[in-house]
């Protein structure tokens, strides 16, 4: 994968991660922050928090597992594949529902 094809895929990927954590933490006392840099994503909703690297996902729970943006826009979670908006979708929706 070329160096600027992973950062339109992970400006993407943060874009959704921001969405979807907007509309999951929509009537909810608090709100979810995303913060992005060239490296790192981290999703924060209260104490719970989720992190993004190249290689690897990270919870505030003690997930860990390899993590991947695929040429053609998949993400690749632990063992899983599929569509980026879905997978952002159902992270974001874990993290902040629990």
């Amino acid at each position: 994968m070329t160096d600027q094809l992973h950062r339109e895929l992970w400006t993407s990927w943060a874009s959704l991660l921001r969405s979807y954590a907007a509309v999951h933490s929509l009537g909810r006392e608090q709100h979810a922050v995303v913060e992005v840099s060239d490296d790192s994503i981290t999703v924060r909703y209260g104490l719970r928090w989720m992190n993004f690297t190249s290689a690897q996902y990270r919870t505030s729970s003690g997930t860990e597992m390899p993590f991947a943006l695929t040429e053609n826009g998949r993400a690749q979670v632990g063992g899983e594949e599929d569509e980026m908006d879905l997978f952002a979708e159902r992270l974001a929706s874990a993290i902040i529902a629990v």
